[in-house]
């Protein structure tokens, strides 16, 4: 058995082809893959088929997110120019500790996604600008969840009453369901 790669932050792992991705633990830069941090090289298939070139710890590592990663989120403040959010979880990957968010309003929209950022030492700045990005549950004034309509409406069902909102078009392949 051979002994396993150790890794140290900044060190070229592989180039990154159309074959293979990076993962946690790893970001891309000038067409190669590259550690961010100590630990040991781990690469399997994903359900792409592509290989995934992830650097883990010995330890349970805490996942940071990272510029178009899919995050979960739960909405703590709204005012009109933008919403106050924790990030609960990146990818299926639930966190220890959540993550500060926000959401400008004008970065509920389907375009111009390459205006992103990390925002400040405070926050990431996230966006709902894909089909698949919104709103998930929702719950209405009279405490009910409310129902999508469409992919800019929901319902309550208690009071029929129809709500603005961005909903998520969900992938089943970013569904998870309980006991598995």
């Amino acid at each position: 058995m051979a002994a396993p790669t150790i890794c140290v932050p900044g060190q070229r792992i592989c180039r990154l082809e159309e074959t293979c991705k990076q993962g946690n633990g790893t970001y891309p830069r000038n067409g190669y893959i590259y550690s961010s941090l100590a630990g040991y090289l781990h690469t399997f298939e994903d359900e792409d088929g592509k290989s995934l070139i992830e650097v883990k710890t010995q330890e349970e590592q805490n996942v940071v997110p990272s510029v178009d990663a899919i995050v979960t989120t739960r909405i703590t403040n709204v005012n009109p120019r933008f919403c106050k959010c924790l990030i609960l979880s990146v990818g299926k990957i639930p966190l220890r500790e959540p993550f500060r968010g926000q959401i400008r309003k004008e970065d509920v929209r389907a375009t111009e996604k390459d205006k992103l950022s990390l925002g400040d030492a405070h926050s990431y700045i996230l966006s709902t600008a894909e089909n698949e990005l919104g709103v998930v549950i929702a719950t209405s004034e009279a405490g009910a969840t409310l129902e999508p309509i469409s992919w800019c409406k929901m319902k309550c069902p208690k009071t029929m009453a129809e709500e603005f909102r961005k909903v998520a078009k969900v992938q089943p392949k970013y569904v998870q369901y309980a006991g598995t």
